[in-house]
């Protein structure tokens, strides 16, 4: 019979899919591939740090700190200067990943697109803020052709009356010189490349573009064909690197753009993070709805982005990028709380002590312990300050020679494999000179990481009655600061003192249960009132602490602990603590059914998963909406000071009133609150220049097993995904089973099996209806098994942190009043 037959070829496919993932998986490298300034026989000393140059300065008309009217104009010492163009500029060679990224996104990545400004785009120079949530450089302007100095391109044009970019001089920086570079007038240009106009993205040219790719280059159809710009082997002119600033360079709150489209450097703050920030846009340049990796990125609220999104833990994990205020405070705040054993490759992270000139710094590393300030949410980075301004550099792509050689690029598959900072250190050159220079970065952000003050800019907004601030204040000694003070109670119970030497690992959770329980005494209370009442409260105050909060408590969307990416074997083994690695179980919690809206019990995994880590309140009135993930709270695109107290007051009123925010639409009436789900039908697409040969010599035979997949031009669709479907079916679905070993294999294959005979159904089946509602119960069994097989139960992302509420139960909750004035305290942070 032709359906035995269909699920016999489909098990041969399963079969065939699984011999190679398992071939992925436990295949071994021999050797490091070195980067490419290793191979063009470069050192770390080629890579001098910019900083001040008043000879440069003097000859081109510029300030010798390029950049300092930037955050609020604070004063910086040179070797602060250094460390802000660091981070405004120095991308470490990942143009290279970011190239390799269009090839690995089938397509849907491609920066170089969403740094032009051609014509008949939804997007140009003249809305980029508003459609991306990017920033535009000043002394740009908008292209009116395009451009024959840089191959027909569209890019931004800079104004005639400002000097030219410091940076981009080859003879001050001089590059990479590999491959085409430097040959037959093709430019070497400068290691921090040219700018793009957009803060934080710096083009380079392309050492793949020979004089073949040069014969091949059409402009035109770059921008407008699909057969040309969907080719995997079109060697572009030139790749687009990425710096720290384009996540983390935002309008200044207390110094904001009459127009954001047209910033000044004064508008704008190195450290308030990209709060509008649209990824999906971004990265999914041609916003095509109907393409599920857009509905995906699409599911990240403006400001958020999963840094796990590459080396992919399979768990859909969108959070905020953070506004690093109080830096200074915080590192020294970790002292006596942070206390993070380190073994292994853990020990080969640079410490503040590799250094000179790092004073009190120093206190916070003394082999094999470190004192860590952690930064990601969940608190896996736990080996040092150093250590996670490095990673950052390698998860945006440096070294990707090694990196992606590590797993299987967004999809997964592939068994995750450690990259090691000794074999970084081995053939890495721009991974040495990070090294060398991320100290500059930490002075820096220390220097400049200052709390914006809505008193300093509009203290209308602020509350004039004495009495509502003090009230408010005491809420939030009695209420907030066990978590968001790092002015405690001394000593803090559990905490410090004899035994708290290992609170960070196997016992956390009896440290963290005497700390909590101690908070609820009428003794920490009042000792916390005597620490909130005195002047100096708010200075030096990070408003957070490093404690580790178990989401069992919190209540939170328990995706963000989940992540994956620093356990133990994984790509970020050694830039994880032993503490973190080693950390016990938060318990169970209870999730909803995000079918049926039925309560369901989940056990949490142990091994560093579980936790979150308090945000800081400082400039809390300049950073809605609320919760890791942006969900608490409207959004605005308007980064003015009024449309921030707008999104702040009902934003902050969703958080402390939680029956009020946003319920899924479906579930809502039985307590479900928001669940992303795609906003029209879609389809997993694979243009049909980056299918596979064996699939696309198997075309035919494809189409019989699952109608409709291969298209007339011979792209391949999987779907449809009706609209309505939860992302998260698909966005935390994992193809290998979490732990290895030969039955757990077989029993993912016999669930892939299952699967794929499903679809099979499905695609029969659905040919006959069109309306999104058949649709969906169609498509309803096969979506109830992805959820089943997925890394993440959890699709409710606007829930938990119900303290001060009628919600949580271990405390009486506050009174109206008393929120009321806790919000007009919460404006003076």
């Amino acid at each position: 019979m032709l359906w035995v037959r269909n699920i016999a070829v489909g098990v041969g496919v399963v079969a065939v899919a699984l011999a190679l993932w398992m071939l992925l998986s436990s295949a071994r490298r021999n050797s490091y591939n070195p980067d490419e300034a290793k191979q063009a026989r470069l050192t770390a000393t080629d890579f001098r740090p910019a900083g001040r140059d008043p000879d440069y300065a003097k000859k081109y008309g510029v300030d010798p700190d390029y950049f300092h009217a930037m955050d609020n104009g604070a004063p910086l010492n040179d070797d602060e200067v250094k460390g802000r163009d660091m981070w405004l500029l120095w991308t470490g060679g990942n143009d290279r990943f970011w190239d390799a990224l269009i090839e690995k996104s089938f397509g849907t990545f491609d920066l170089l697109k969403t740094i032009s400004s051609v014509p008949g785009m939804p997007y140009s120079r003249k809305n980029r803020w508003t459609y991306f949530g990017i920033v535009n450089e000043p002394c740009f302007k908008q292209p009116t052709g395009p451009d024959p100095k840089h191959f027909g391109l569209w890019l931004d044009q800079r104004e005639p009356g400002c000097p030219p970019d410091p940076f981009a001089d080859p003879v001050r920086f001089p590059g990479v010189k590999i491959g085409a570079r430097g040959v037959d007038g093709f430019p070497v240009g400068s290691y921090y490349g040219e700018p793009t106009g957009i803060v934080g993205l710096r083009l380079f040219p392309n050492p793949a573009f020979d004089a073949q790719a040069r014969k091949n280059w059409d402009p035109v159809r770059y921008y407008n064909d699909p057969s040309y710009y969907e080719d995997p082997n079109l060697v572009r002119p030139y790749r687009v690197g990425m710096a720290c600033a384009f996540c983390h360079v935002g309008p200044s709150p207390i110094h904001p753009p009459a127009d954001p489209e047209h910033p000044d450097w004064s508008n704008l703050n190195s450290t308030v993070g990209a709060q509008y920030f649209w990824f999906d846009r971004v990265f999914a340049w041609q916003a095509d709805k109907s393409n599920f990796v857009f509905q995906l990125l699409h599911s990240y609220p403006p400001g958020t982005l999963d840094t796990s999104l590459v080396s992919s833990d399979n768990i859909d994990n969108p959070r905020t990028m953070n506004a690093i205020y109080e830096t200074g405070p915080r590192l020294m705040h970790a002292l006596p709380f942070g206390r993070e054993l380190l073994a292994g490759g853990e020990l080969n992270n640079k410490q503040f002590n590799d250094f000179s000139g790092t004073g009190d710094l120093n206190k916070l590393y003394h082999k094999p312990y470190v004192y860590a300030a952690r930064i990601l949410k969940d608190g896996s980075d736990s080996v040092g300050a150093l250590g996670a301004l490095n990673r950052v550099y390698l998860n945006i792509g440096l070294f990707s020679e090694e990196w992606l050689r590590h797993f299987m690029p967004f999809t997964g598959g592939k068994r995750i494999t450690p990259i090691t900072i000794a074999g970084a250190e081995k053939n890495s050159v721009y991974w040495q000179a990070t090294e060398a220079q991320t100290i500059y970065m930490a002075k820096f952000l220390v220097a400049a990481g200052r709390p914006d003050k809505l008193a300093a800019v509009a203290p209308r907004y602020l509350s004039r009655d004495p009495a509502t601030i003090d009230r408010g204040r005491r809420v939030f000694a009695v209420t907030c600061a066990r978590c968001h003070s790092s002015k405690l109670p001394s000593p803090v119970k559990g905490m410090e003192g004899n035994g708290a030497e290992s609170c960070n690992g196997p016992g956390y959770l009896k440290c963290w249960d005497t700390f909590w329980a101690w908070t609820k005494t009428a003794e920490f209370k009042q000792q916390m009132l005597d620490i909130v009442e005195k002047r100096n409260f708010l200075d030096n105050n990070y408003l957070s602490n490093e404690f580790r909060v178990p989401v069992t408590l919190l209540q939170t969307n328990i995706c963000s602990p989940l992540a994956r990416n620093a356990l133990r074997g994984n790509i970020w083994d050694n830039f994880s603590s032993q503490g973190y690695k080693s950390l016990p179980s938060v318990g169970e919690i209870t999730v909803r059914d995000p079918f049926t809206g039925v309560p369901r019990k989940f056990q949490m995994p142990a091994g560093g998963r579980g936790y979150t880590r308090p945000p800081s309140l400082v400039s809390l009135w300049s950073t809605a909406p609320f919760l890791l993930n942006n969900s608490v709270g409207p959004f605005s695109p308007d980064p003015s000071v009024a449309e921030r107290m707008r999104v702040f007051d009902a934003s902050i009123r969703q958080m402390l009133w939680p029956e009020t925010r946003e319920r899924d639409p479906a579930l809502g009436g039985r307590g479900v609150g928001l669940i992303a789900r795609t906003t029209a039908t879609s389809w997993i697409k694979l243009p049909a220049a980056f299918v596979p040969w064996p699939l696309r010599s198997a075309s035919g035979l494809v189409n019989l097993l699952f109608p409709g997949t291969v298209q007339p031009n011979g792209d391949f669709y999987v779907g449809p995904i009706p609209k309505g479907t939860p992302v998260d079916v698909l966005g935390n679905f994992d193809p290998l089973p979490e732990e290895p070993g030969l039955w757990a294999d077989l029993g993912r294959a016999w669930g892939l099996l299952g699967l794929m005979e499903r679809l099979r159904h499905d695609l029969v089946a659905r040919q006959a209806y069109a309306d999104d509602a058949t649709a969906q119960k169609i498509f309803a069994p096969m979506a109830r098994q992805l959820y089943e097989m997925g890394n993440c139960p959890d699709y409710d992302i606007n829930r938990g942190h119900y303290f001060g509420t009628e919600m949580f139960p271990e405390e009486p909750p506050l009174s109206d009043a008393d929120k009321n004035a806790l919000i007009e305290f919460l404006k003076t942070l």
